[in-house]
């Protein structure tokens, strides 16, 4: 059997840094970790609630739009920052966004000592993050265009990026066919095994009318 592990994981420490920075005593810990799950949660609770609505935009203002790539949380004594990193940040450069977002946390951490403070970073190369591409998959399987069609759509438009190598690998009821399977399309070089190998990946759920798809994307960085 062979033994699996998550890309992410394995390089933690090396190429892959922690998303949340704290220190609490050991009776605390489960409650600060809870904390966190909460406060990514009503993060992208908000976006998907408040993400506009429509079928006819193009790309990169709708498919990668608001999609979050990863959510860094640095707490102090009396401070909680909060640092969304997103793709195309049209929904919360709105004005009263970041208000609105700052009231829905306050409620979910419920902490009179601890202030929050909310930044957004905007990726410099979006096609670089696997969750968005993924999103951009989930966009087209939902608009029934073929499977394979949108996973080369997809690896075409990590072309905008600097990469190296990029995986896509879909399972599930493909096209509706009534056995499961998995499908995979494969670019350039991909060493998993190689830990200073700089590698991004993401495990993303896709609900259509057949039942719920699973797609995974691996993306080789750089050599570091």
């Amino acid at each position: 059997m062979g033994q699996k592990i998550n890309p992410l994981g394995f390089r933690l420490g090396t190429t892959q840094n922690h998303h949340s920075f704290w220190f609490a005593q050991p009776k605390n810990y489960s409650e600060g970790l809870e904390e966190d799950k909460k406060i990514r949660n009503c993060i992208k609770n908000y976006i998907q609630k408040n993400r506009k609505k429509g079928s006819n935009r193009k790309i990169e203002s709708d498919t990668s739009s608001e999609v979050i790539t990863h959510i860094e949380i640095q707490k102090e004594i009396d401070m909680i920052h909060v640092i969304i990193h997103i793709g195309f940040p049209n929904l919360l450069k709105k004005k009263g966004a970041i208000d609105e977002l700052e009231k829905d946390l306050q409620k979910e951490v419920n902490s009179v000592n601890q202030r929050l403070n909310i930044a957004i970073e905007k990726v410099k190369e979006p096609y670089k993050e696997p969750n968005i591409l993924a999103e951009y998959i989930a966009f087209q399987l939902k608009n029934r265009v073929s499977f394979r069609k949108a996973m080369k759509k997809a690896i075409e438009l990590t072309k905008k990026a600097d990469i190296r190598g990029v995986k896509v690998k879909i399972a599930g009821r493909l096209a509706g066919k009534e056995i499961a399977r998995a499908e995979c399309i494969k670019k350039g070089r991909l060493p998993l095994q190689t830990i200073r190998a700089k590698i991004d990946y993401c495990c993303y759920p896709i609900r259509t009318i057949y039942g719920i798809l699973g797609v995974k994307i691996w993306i080789f960085v750089d050599k570091e």
